[in-house]
């Protein structure tokens, strides 16, 4: 990450996990919004719902689902958000999945949600893993939508990635209290014939495109890293601070 320019008031935190014995590593240990990215986490969140009732998602809850993650329509989101419970449903889901460090947004506020990059790393390890809540069917659903993200939208950990490899879901908001931009991506990416989970989270960034420019070298950075530690199989990744 010494190699990453980040601008004076920007901030920025990466977890990665790596193929076998390259391991994991953390970069940072502040909490962000999560913006967007908390789709993919309202998703996981309705689908252990549906599973814990014994049902498949509904027609309406599959319509509202692609639109949220595909498109991330925030409409879809907010009414998937009341369909959880709220943050009380999310916390309680995230309970579950493992995560410590996220609490859901006040009231409607779903994209006020705060998280870290570790955090988001074991959901995306829920999502991706085997050794999950969901069921294989609900993972494969959601993995099905990160992978058909809108064009314009499928920036961010992509970068890190060979070619379409990836699945993933951005964030981006600008806070109105200053007028600087939250820009996150987490997602599965694929690089040298090798699966990374990779979670990526900035704030303070002048501009969206300065967030993008940010987030796209810290993966790029992240799997580089444990990259070269997935060819030495006598290495093991060491967190960073």
């Amino acid at each position: 990450m010494r190699a990453v320019p980040v601008a004076q008031g920007a901030a920025v935190s990466v977890a990665v996990l790596g193929p076998g014995s390259a391991g994991s590593a953390v970069y940072g240990e502040a909490g962000f919004e999560t913006a967007s990215i908390v789709k993919v986490d309202i998703l996981a969140a309705l689908l252990l719902r549906a599973q814990d009732a014994g049902r498949r998602p509904t027609a309406w809850e599959r319509t509202y689902a692609t639109a949220m993650i595909e498109d991330s329509d925030n409409d879809s989101a907010s009414a998937l958000w009341r369909a959880i419970g709220g943050a009380e449903g999310l916390d309680a889901a995230n309970a579950r999945f493992g995560l410590t460090d996220t609490t859901g947004g006040d009231g409607a506020l779903w994209g006020l949600t705060r998280t870290t990059a570790a955090d988001q790393l074991t959901l995306l390890r829920q999502v991706f893993g085997q050794d999950s809540e969901l069921s294989a069917a609900s993972r494969r659903y959601l993995q099905g939508l990160m992978e058909h993200i809108a064009e314009g939208q499928d920036w961010g950990v992509s970068a890190a990635a060979d070619d379409s490899a990836w699945a993933l879901k951005n964030g981006w908001l600008p806070r109105g209290t200053t007028g600087l931009w939250v820009v996150n991506s987490i997602g599965r990416v694929t690089a040298g014939g090798e699966d990374y989970l990779l979670a990526v989270l900035s704030n303070g960034n002048a501009t969206k495109e300065r967030g993008v420019a940010l987030v796209e070298a810290a993966a790029r950075a992240a799997v580089s890293v444990l990259a070269g530690e997935a060819a030495a199989p006598s290495a093991t990744a060491s967190p960073a601070g």
